[in-house]
């Protein structure tokens, strides 16, 4: 083929294996080969699992032969965040308390994949217990931007977001309970989605907020993202909060015209401290929707500081309930860091916990009406500025540390607390040369809708193409 094998997106590899172009084998062998050159450099990968992963390969490609294509990800390597578990593997969770935990059973997702044909190359790194928005981790080591080293990748889903964007695998599931996919997307150039509330099964994924976590995919491409949704999506009798609502063929549903859609930008709350190199590409995008015949309007937002304040009250409460054992037996196990954060929630009281939690139904449908009534589509940035370097991270060192990090998830967080779909996509760069990314935010269970509107504006504007340096 023209292009390195590793270059291909994820439904291109799909189909190049199905029309037997390449082999699956082929494929992971190239994947493998870019891991050992780049993982050194930026430690993505907490376990690579090559030998199983060409084995599982060249099963794949004997079954094609066969005239047995399992499903739409046949033969191609994925990876996945280190807290899906998967029977009889280690998953650490990004912690040394877990490190050798072995789960009995595989995460439902993992299990959808793996159905549709998709092979596993490793454990992806994380933050730990998926606690902050960084995506640094002292236990197993940071996670590094593949646009800049000395940058963070963003978290919790750091290796995914690095991974996908480094051209090592062709996607990846993440967790968002604050912007945990969507903040690697956008600071590593890739394209990220936080599905509606319910829309995915959590069975057999590690929680930190029973009401607030959501997985999804990490993919180069918005089509790519749209295939792995589809295999995903849906409900699980193991999950009985995952809802029962009709899974579309999110792929097939792209390509329509976006002509008229209603894109709403708001006027306060997402702008606040943005970074000048952001607004410039949250404003030549807009540019990019109008070209596409979209109409773009200006909307005001319930207060989004409140839902920000609910959302993080809600996590900090269910976390420290979850690690509530492990927090009193082991804390010094702990990243000093994600002990902070966890400690803080055994201090909620248990009035203002169910006030966030009752409060959740009726600002949603605040928004519904104050917002939703006008546009179809919220148009928001992914972050407010582009990934910080990993020194200004540093607990110990420094004095802005707590601030950075309630800024990082500014334009996310607020979205998990009101249970909509997210889905952040690559919007250009920054002087610095880093990533920077938009947003686009819909109605509960309408996917369809953002992927389509991102589909369009990734074909148009390219961002995607541009291959990090490393």
């Amino acid at each position: 083929m023209s292009e390195p094998l590793t270059h291909l997106s994820l439904t291109e590899a799909a189909e190049a294996i199905a029309a037997k172009r390449v082999s699956s084998r082929e494929v992971v062998q190239a994947c493998l080969a870019r891991i050992e050159k780049v993982q050194p450099v930026l430690n993505s990968f907490v376990a690579v699992e090559g030998e199983q992963a060409l084995q599982a390969a060249e099963a794949a490609d004997a079954e094609l032969a066969r005239g047995n294509r399992r499903g739409p990800l046949h033969g191609v390597p994925l990876a996945h965040k280190d807290m899906f578990y998967r029977a009889g593997k280690v998953c650490a969770c990004g912690s040394k308390i877990r490190s050798e935990f072995v789960p009995d059973h595989t995460c439902t997702l993992l299990a959808r994949l793996e159905g549709a044909g998709a092979l596993t190359l490793g454990r992806l790194n994380m933050t730990e217990f998926a606690t902050g928005p960084h995506g640094l981790n002292e236990h197993f080591g940071h996670c590094r931007n593949p646009w800049n080293p000395a940058h963070i990748t963003g978290g919790s889903s750091s290796g995914s977001g690095c991974a996908v964007a480094a051209r090592l695998i062709y996607g990846a599931l993440g967790s968002d309970t604050g912007g945990s996919v969507r903040l690697p997307a956008a600071f590593c150039g890739v394209v990220g989605l936080k599905p509606t509330y319910t829309r995915v099964s959590r069975h057999g994924m590690l929680p930190l907020s029973f009401s607030m976590d959501q997985a999804g995919p990490l993919t180069r491409t918005v089509r790519d993202c749209a295939r792995m949704l589809g295999v995903i999506a849906g409900h699980d009798p193991m999950d009985a909060t995952s809802s029962t609502q009709p899974v579309p063929d999110y792929e097939a549903l792209l390509g329509r015209s976006v002509k008229g859609v209603r894109i709403g930008v708001p006027d306060d709350y997402y702008y606040e401290g943005i970074h000048d190199d952001v607004r410039r590409a949250m404003d030549e995008s807009l540019e990019v929707f109008r070209a596409l015949g979209a109409v773009v309007r200006e909307v005001s937002v319930p207060d989004h500081h409140l839902y920000y304040a609910l959302g993080s009250l809600i996590t900090r409460t269910e976390a420290a309930a979850i690690h509530r054992r492990w927090l009193r037996d082991r804390p010094h196990d702990y990243e000093p860091q994600a002990l902070s954060r966890l400690t803080i929630g055994l201090y909620v009281p248990a009035s203002r916990y169910l006030e966030a939690l009752d409060l959740r139904a009726v600002m949603l449908q605040r928004m519904m009406e104050e917002v939703f009534s006008q546009v179809d589509v919220l148009h928001v940035p992914g972050t407010s500025f582009p990934a910080p370097t990993i020194e200004a991270m540093d607990v110990r060192d420094s004095s802005g540390f707590l601030e950075v990090l309630r800024s990082i998830s500014h334009c996310t967080q607020p979205l998990n607390y009101l249970g909509l779909p997210a889905l952040s996509v690559p919007a250009g760069f920054a002087a610095s040369g880093l990533p920077v990314a938009l947003q686009l935010v819909g109605r509960p269970f309408g996917e369809a809708r953002l992927l389509n509107l991102g589909d369009a504006y990734q074909r148009e504007a390219g961002w995607h193409e541009r291959v990090p340096p490393v």
